[in-house]
């Protein structure tokens, strides 16, 4: 239940508040209602002295525990907030924090098992990490729900299609213009990589800045060292058996940030890698029936555990520096709150309650999230304008206008750079004038409805022969199950731009993969320009 990013004079006053000890019940009445901050449309939203978040405004998207929610909702029944602008749970975009204001591009999740008391790591039969101190086995659980987002036709993300940033989109919009940044459909999963850091045992009960800087220590880890690397990235870092993360303990289940939040405890943490986006996910079976086990299934030791991991990545993915993207602003008793705080603890079987969502890796236990479009919580949800193409039949970042390849998952040698331009300021360049080796980039989307063909530029320097180095690029269709090769190994030196087309049926996801191959052989350096990537 994120607070709104606070700057300048209310964020002092904010950690004035901050120095106040809790209230007791008993205090409650007399919360003079001049406390709250100036909110949108002129309303103002008195504080829930029962939020985690209250004196702790780091803690964005935090999910209470089922008890503490009960104690929210009756106090907001008890001090009711002036009439809202708009519905009470419609959600308006905050502008934006260092140009972020949701996730844009395909998502790269990063699991951080943080502390040597995770114990000894094994590997199973589906090539996931598996801990001898993660008695209730949430760890593979964890890796095969991020692999299985956007496959198996599952549409519990596609809810996440709807939200944009970007310059068109005005501070305060509760829609999003065509021209704007969507988030797309997260076709293919989104797990990244996962990083046991056993250098250290996890702290007892690790600060705010703690965990803050272990996001940082892993983006190194990982080797995402520029802000172009973390625009799409997410770090879980996941606390082990027996700890107590920012104190979670009886008050709530998990909480998402940035690193450059200045209310973290212990202050905000330094990044020589762009800004960072982190969750803290503390192991909440710890909590028993408070966290959610057993709130879907039976006996559902893990249904809490991977309902608070996809509530607080729909939460990044829509506010990804909070409070910049999307966040309630009405005044009501919902203000501050995100998208799936605002649905959080409904009952299965109830109207936008909790419910088991079947992806290509299994089934894992979610919980819906609000959809302005749809005015309701949605647990399913058509994939919309954000549906792979960015906005305007182009790819994410597909002419690599942003100067960077934010969007993109890249491996090897690349860069965005104006020699690799087919038009505009900026294209991708794959490989090196130097020996390099084999360098991809590729994205994930669905092709929209009304397109039949995706489409790119590319202009290829080999100056060896095919046998050792080429240009090549293929299309996969994850929905059929089928690969295409749209350009086959290509080496030529000095043939100019050449376009590639290649066709798609609208619905259908993939993932398009651009390729310069390499042999590392000195004197024969190959590298291709990649540009104007379209869908229409």
């Amino acid at each position: 239940m994120g607070k709104p990013h606070i700057r300048g004079a209310a964020r002092a006053a904010l950690t004035g508040l901050a120095s106040l000890s809790l209230l007791t019940a008993a205090a409650l009445a007399s919360i003079p209602q001049a406390t709250a901050a100036p909110q949108a449309a002129g309303h103002t939203a008195r504080p829930n002295p029962y939020d985690p978040a209250y004196q702790h405004p780091y803690r964005h998207g935090v999910l209470p525990t089922i008890q503490q929610h009960a104690k929210m909702k009756s106090w907001s029944a008890a001090h009711p907030a002036a009439t809202a602008a708009t519905g009470p749970e419609t959600l308006s975009y905050g502008g934006g924090i260092d140009g972020i204001g949701v996730q844009s591009g395909h998502s790269k999740v990063y699991l951080v098992f943080y502390g040597s008391q995770w114990g000894t790591q094994s590997t199973n039969g589906s090539g996931d990490a598996t801990f001898s101190g993660d008695p209730d086995g949430a760890a593979p659980v964890t890796q095969e729900m991020f692999k299985g987002i956007g496959t198996g036709n599952e549409l519990w993300s596609a809810d996440l299609t709807q939200w944009c940033d970007g310059p068109n989109v005005a501070a305060g919009a509760t829609s999003c213009p065509s021209n704007a940044n969507f988030v797309p459909y997260q076709s293919g999963g989104v797990l990244a990589g996962v990083w046991y850091d056993n250098s250290a045992a996890s702290p007892s009960a690790a600060t705010g800045h703690q965990l803050g800087a272990e996001a940082v220590k892993a983006a190194g880890h990982f080797g995402n060292t520029t802000a172009a690397a973390n625009r799409d990235a997410y770090y879980v870092i996941l606390s082990p058996h027996g700890t107590n993360p920012d104190n979670y303990q009886g008050q709530y289940c998990a909480w998402h940030d940035y690193n450059g939040d200045s209310t973290l405890t212990g202050g905000p943490v330094s990044s020589s890698y762009g800004d960072i986006a982190f969750s803290n996910q503390p192991y909440n079976m710890d909590s028993g029936a408070g966290c959610g086990v057993g709130f879907v299934n039976s006996p559902g030791t893990l249904d809490g555990w991977t309902m608070t991991l996809g509530h607080e990545w729909h939460e990044m993915m829509s506010d990804q520096n909070p409070a910049g993207g999307w966040t309630n602003h009405t005044g009501s008793s919902y203000d501050g709150q995100e998208n799936s705080d605002e649905c959080a603890w409904i009952s299965p079987g109830s109207t936008g309650g909790a419910a088991n969502v079947k992806m290509g890796t299994g089934t894992f236990a979610e919980q819906a999230s609000w959809s302005n479009d749809t005015n309701s919580c949605a647990i399913s949800h058509p994939i919309v304008g954000g549906g792979g193409t960015g906005g305007g039949g182009t790819l994410t970042n597909g002419t690599f206008e942003a100067g960077s390849l934010s969007g993109w998952t890249t491996s090897g040698s690349t860069s965005a750079t104006g020699s690799a331009a087919h038009s505009g300021s900026y294209g991708a360049m794959l490989g090196s004038t130097s020996p390099t080796n084999t360098s991809s980039l590729s994205q994930s989307f669905t092709a929209p409805s009304g397109t039949s063909k995706v489409s790119f530029w590319y202009n290829v320097t080999c100056p060896d022969t095919v046998t050792y180095d080429w240009a090549t690029a293929t299309l996969q269709d994850t929905t059929s199950g089928t690969t295409t090769t749209l350009l086959g190994k290509t080496c030529t030196q000095g043939a100019g731009w050449k376009q590639v087309s290649g066709t798609v049926t609208p619905g259908h996801n993939y993932t398009l993969t651009l390729t310069n191959k390499d042999d590392n052989y000195a004197g024969d350096a190959t590298y291709t320009y990649y540009d104007d990537v379209t869908v229409s």
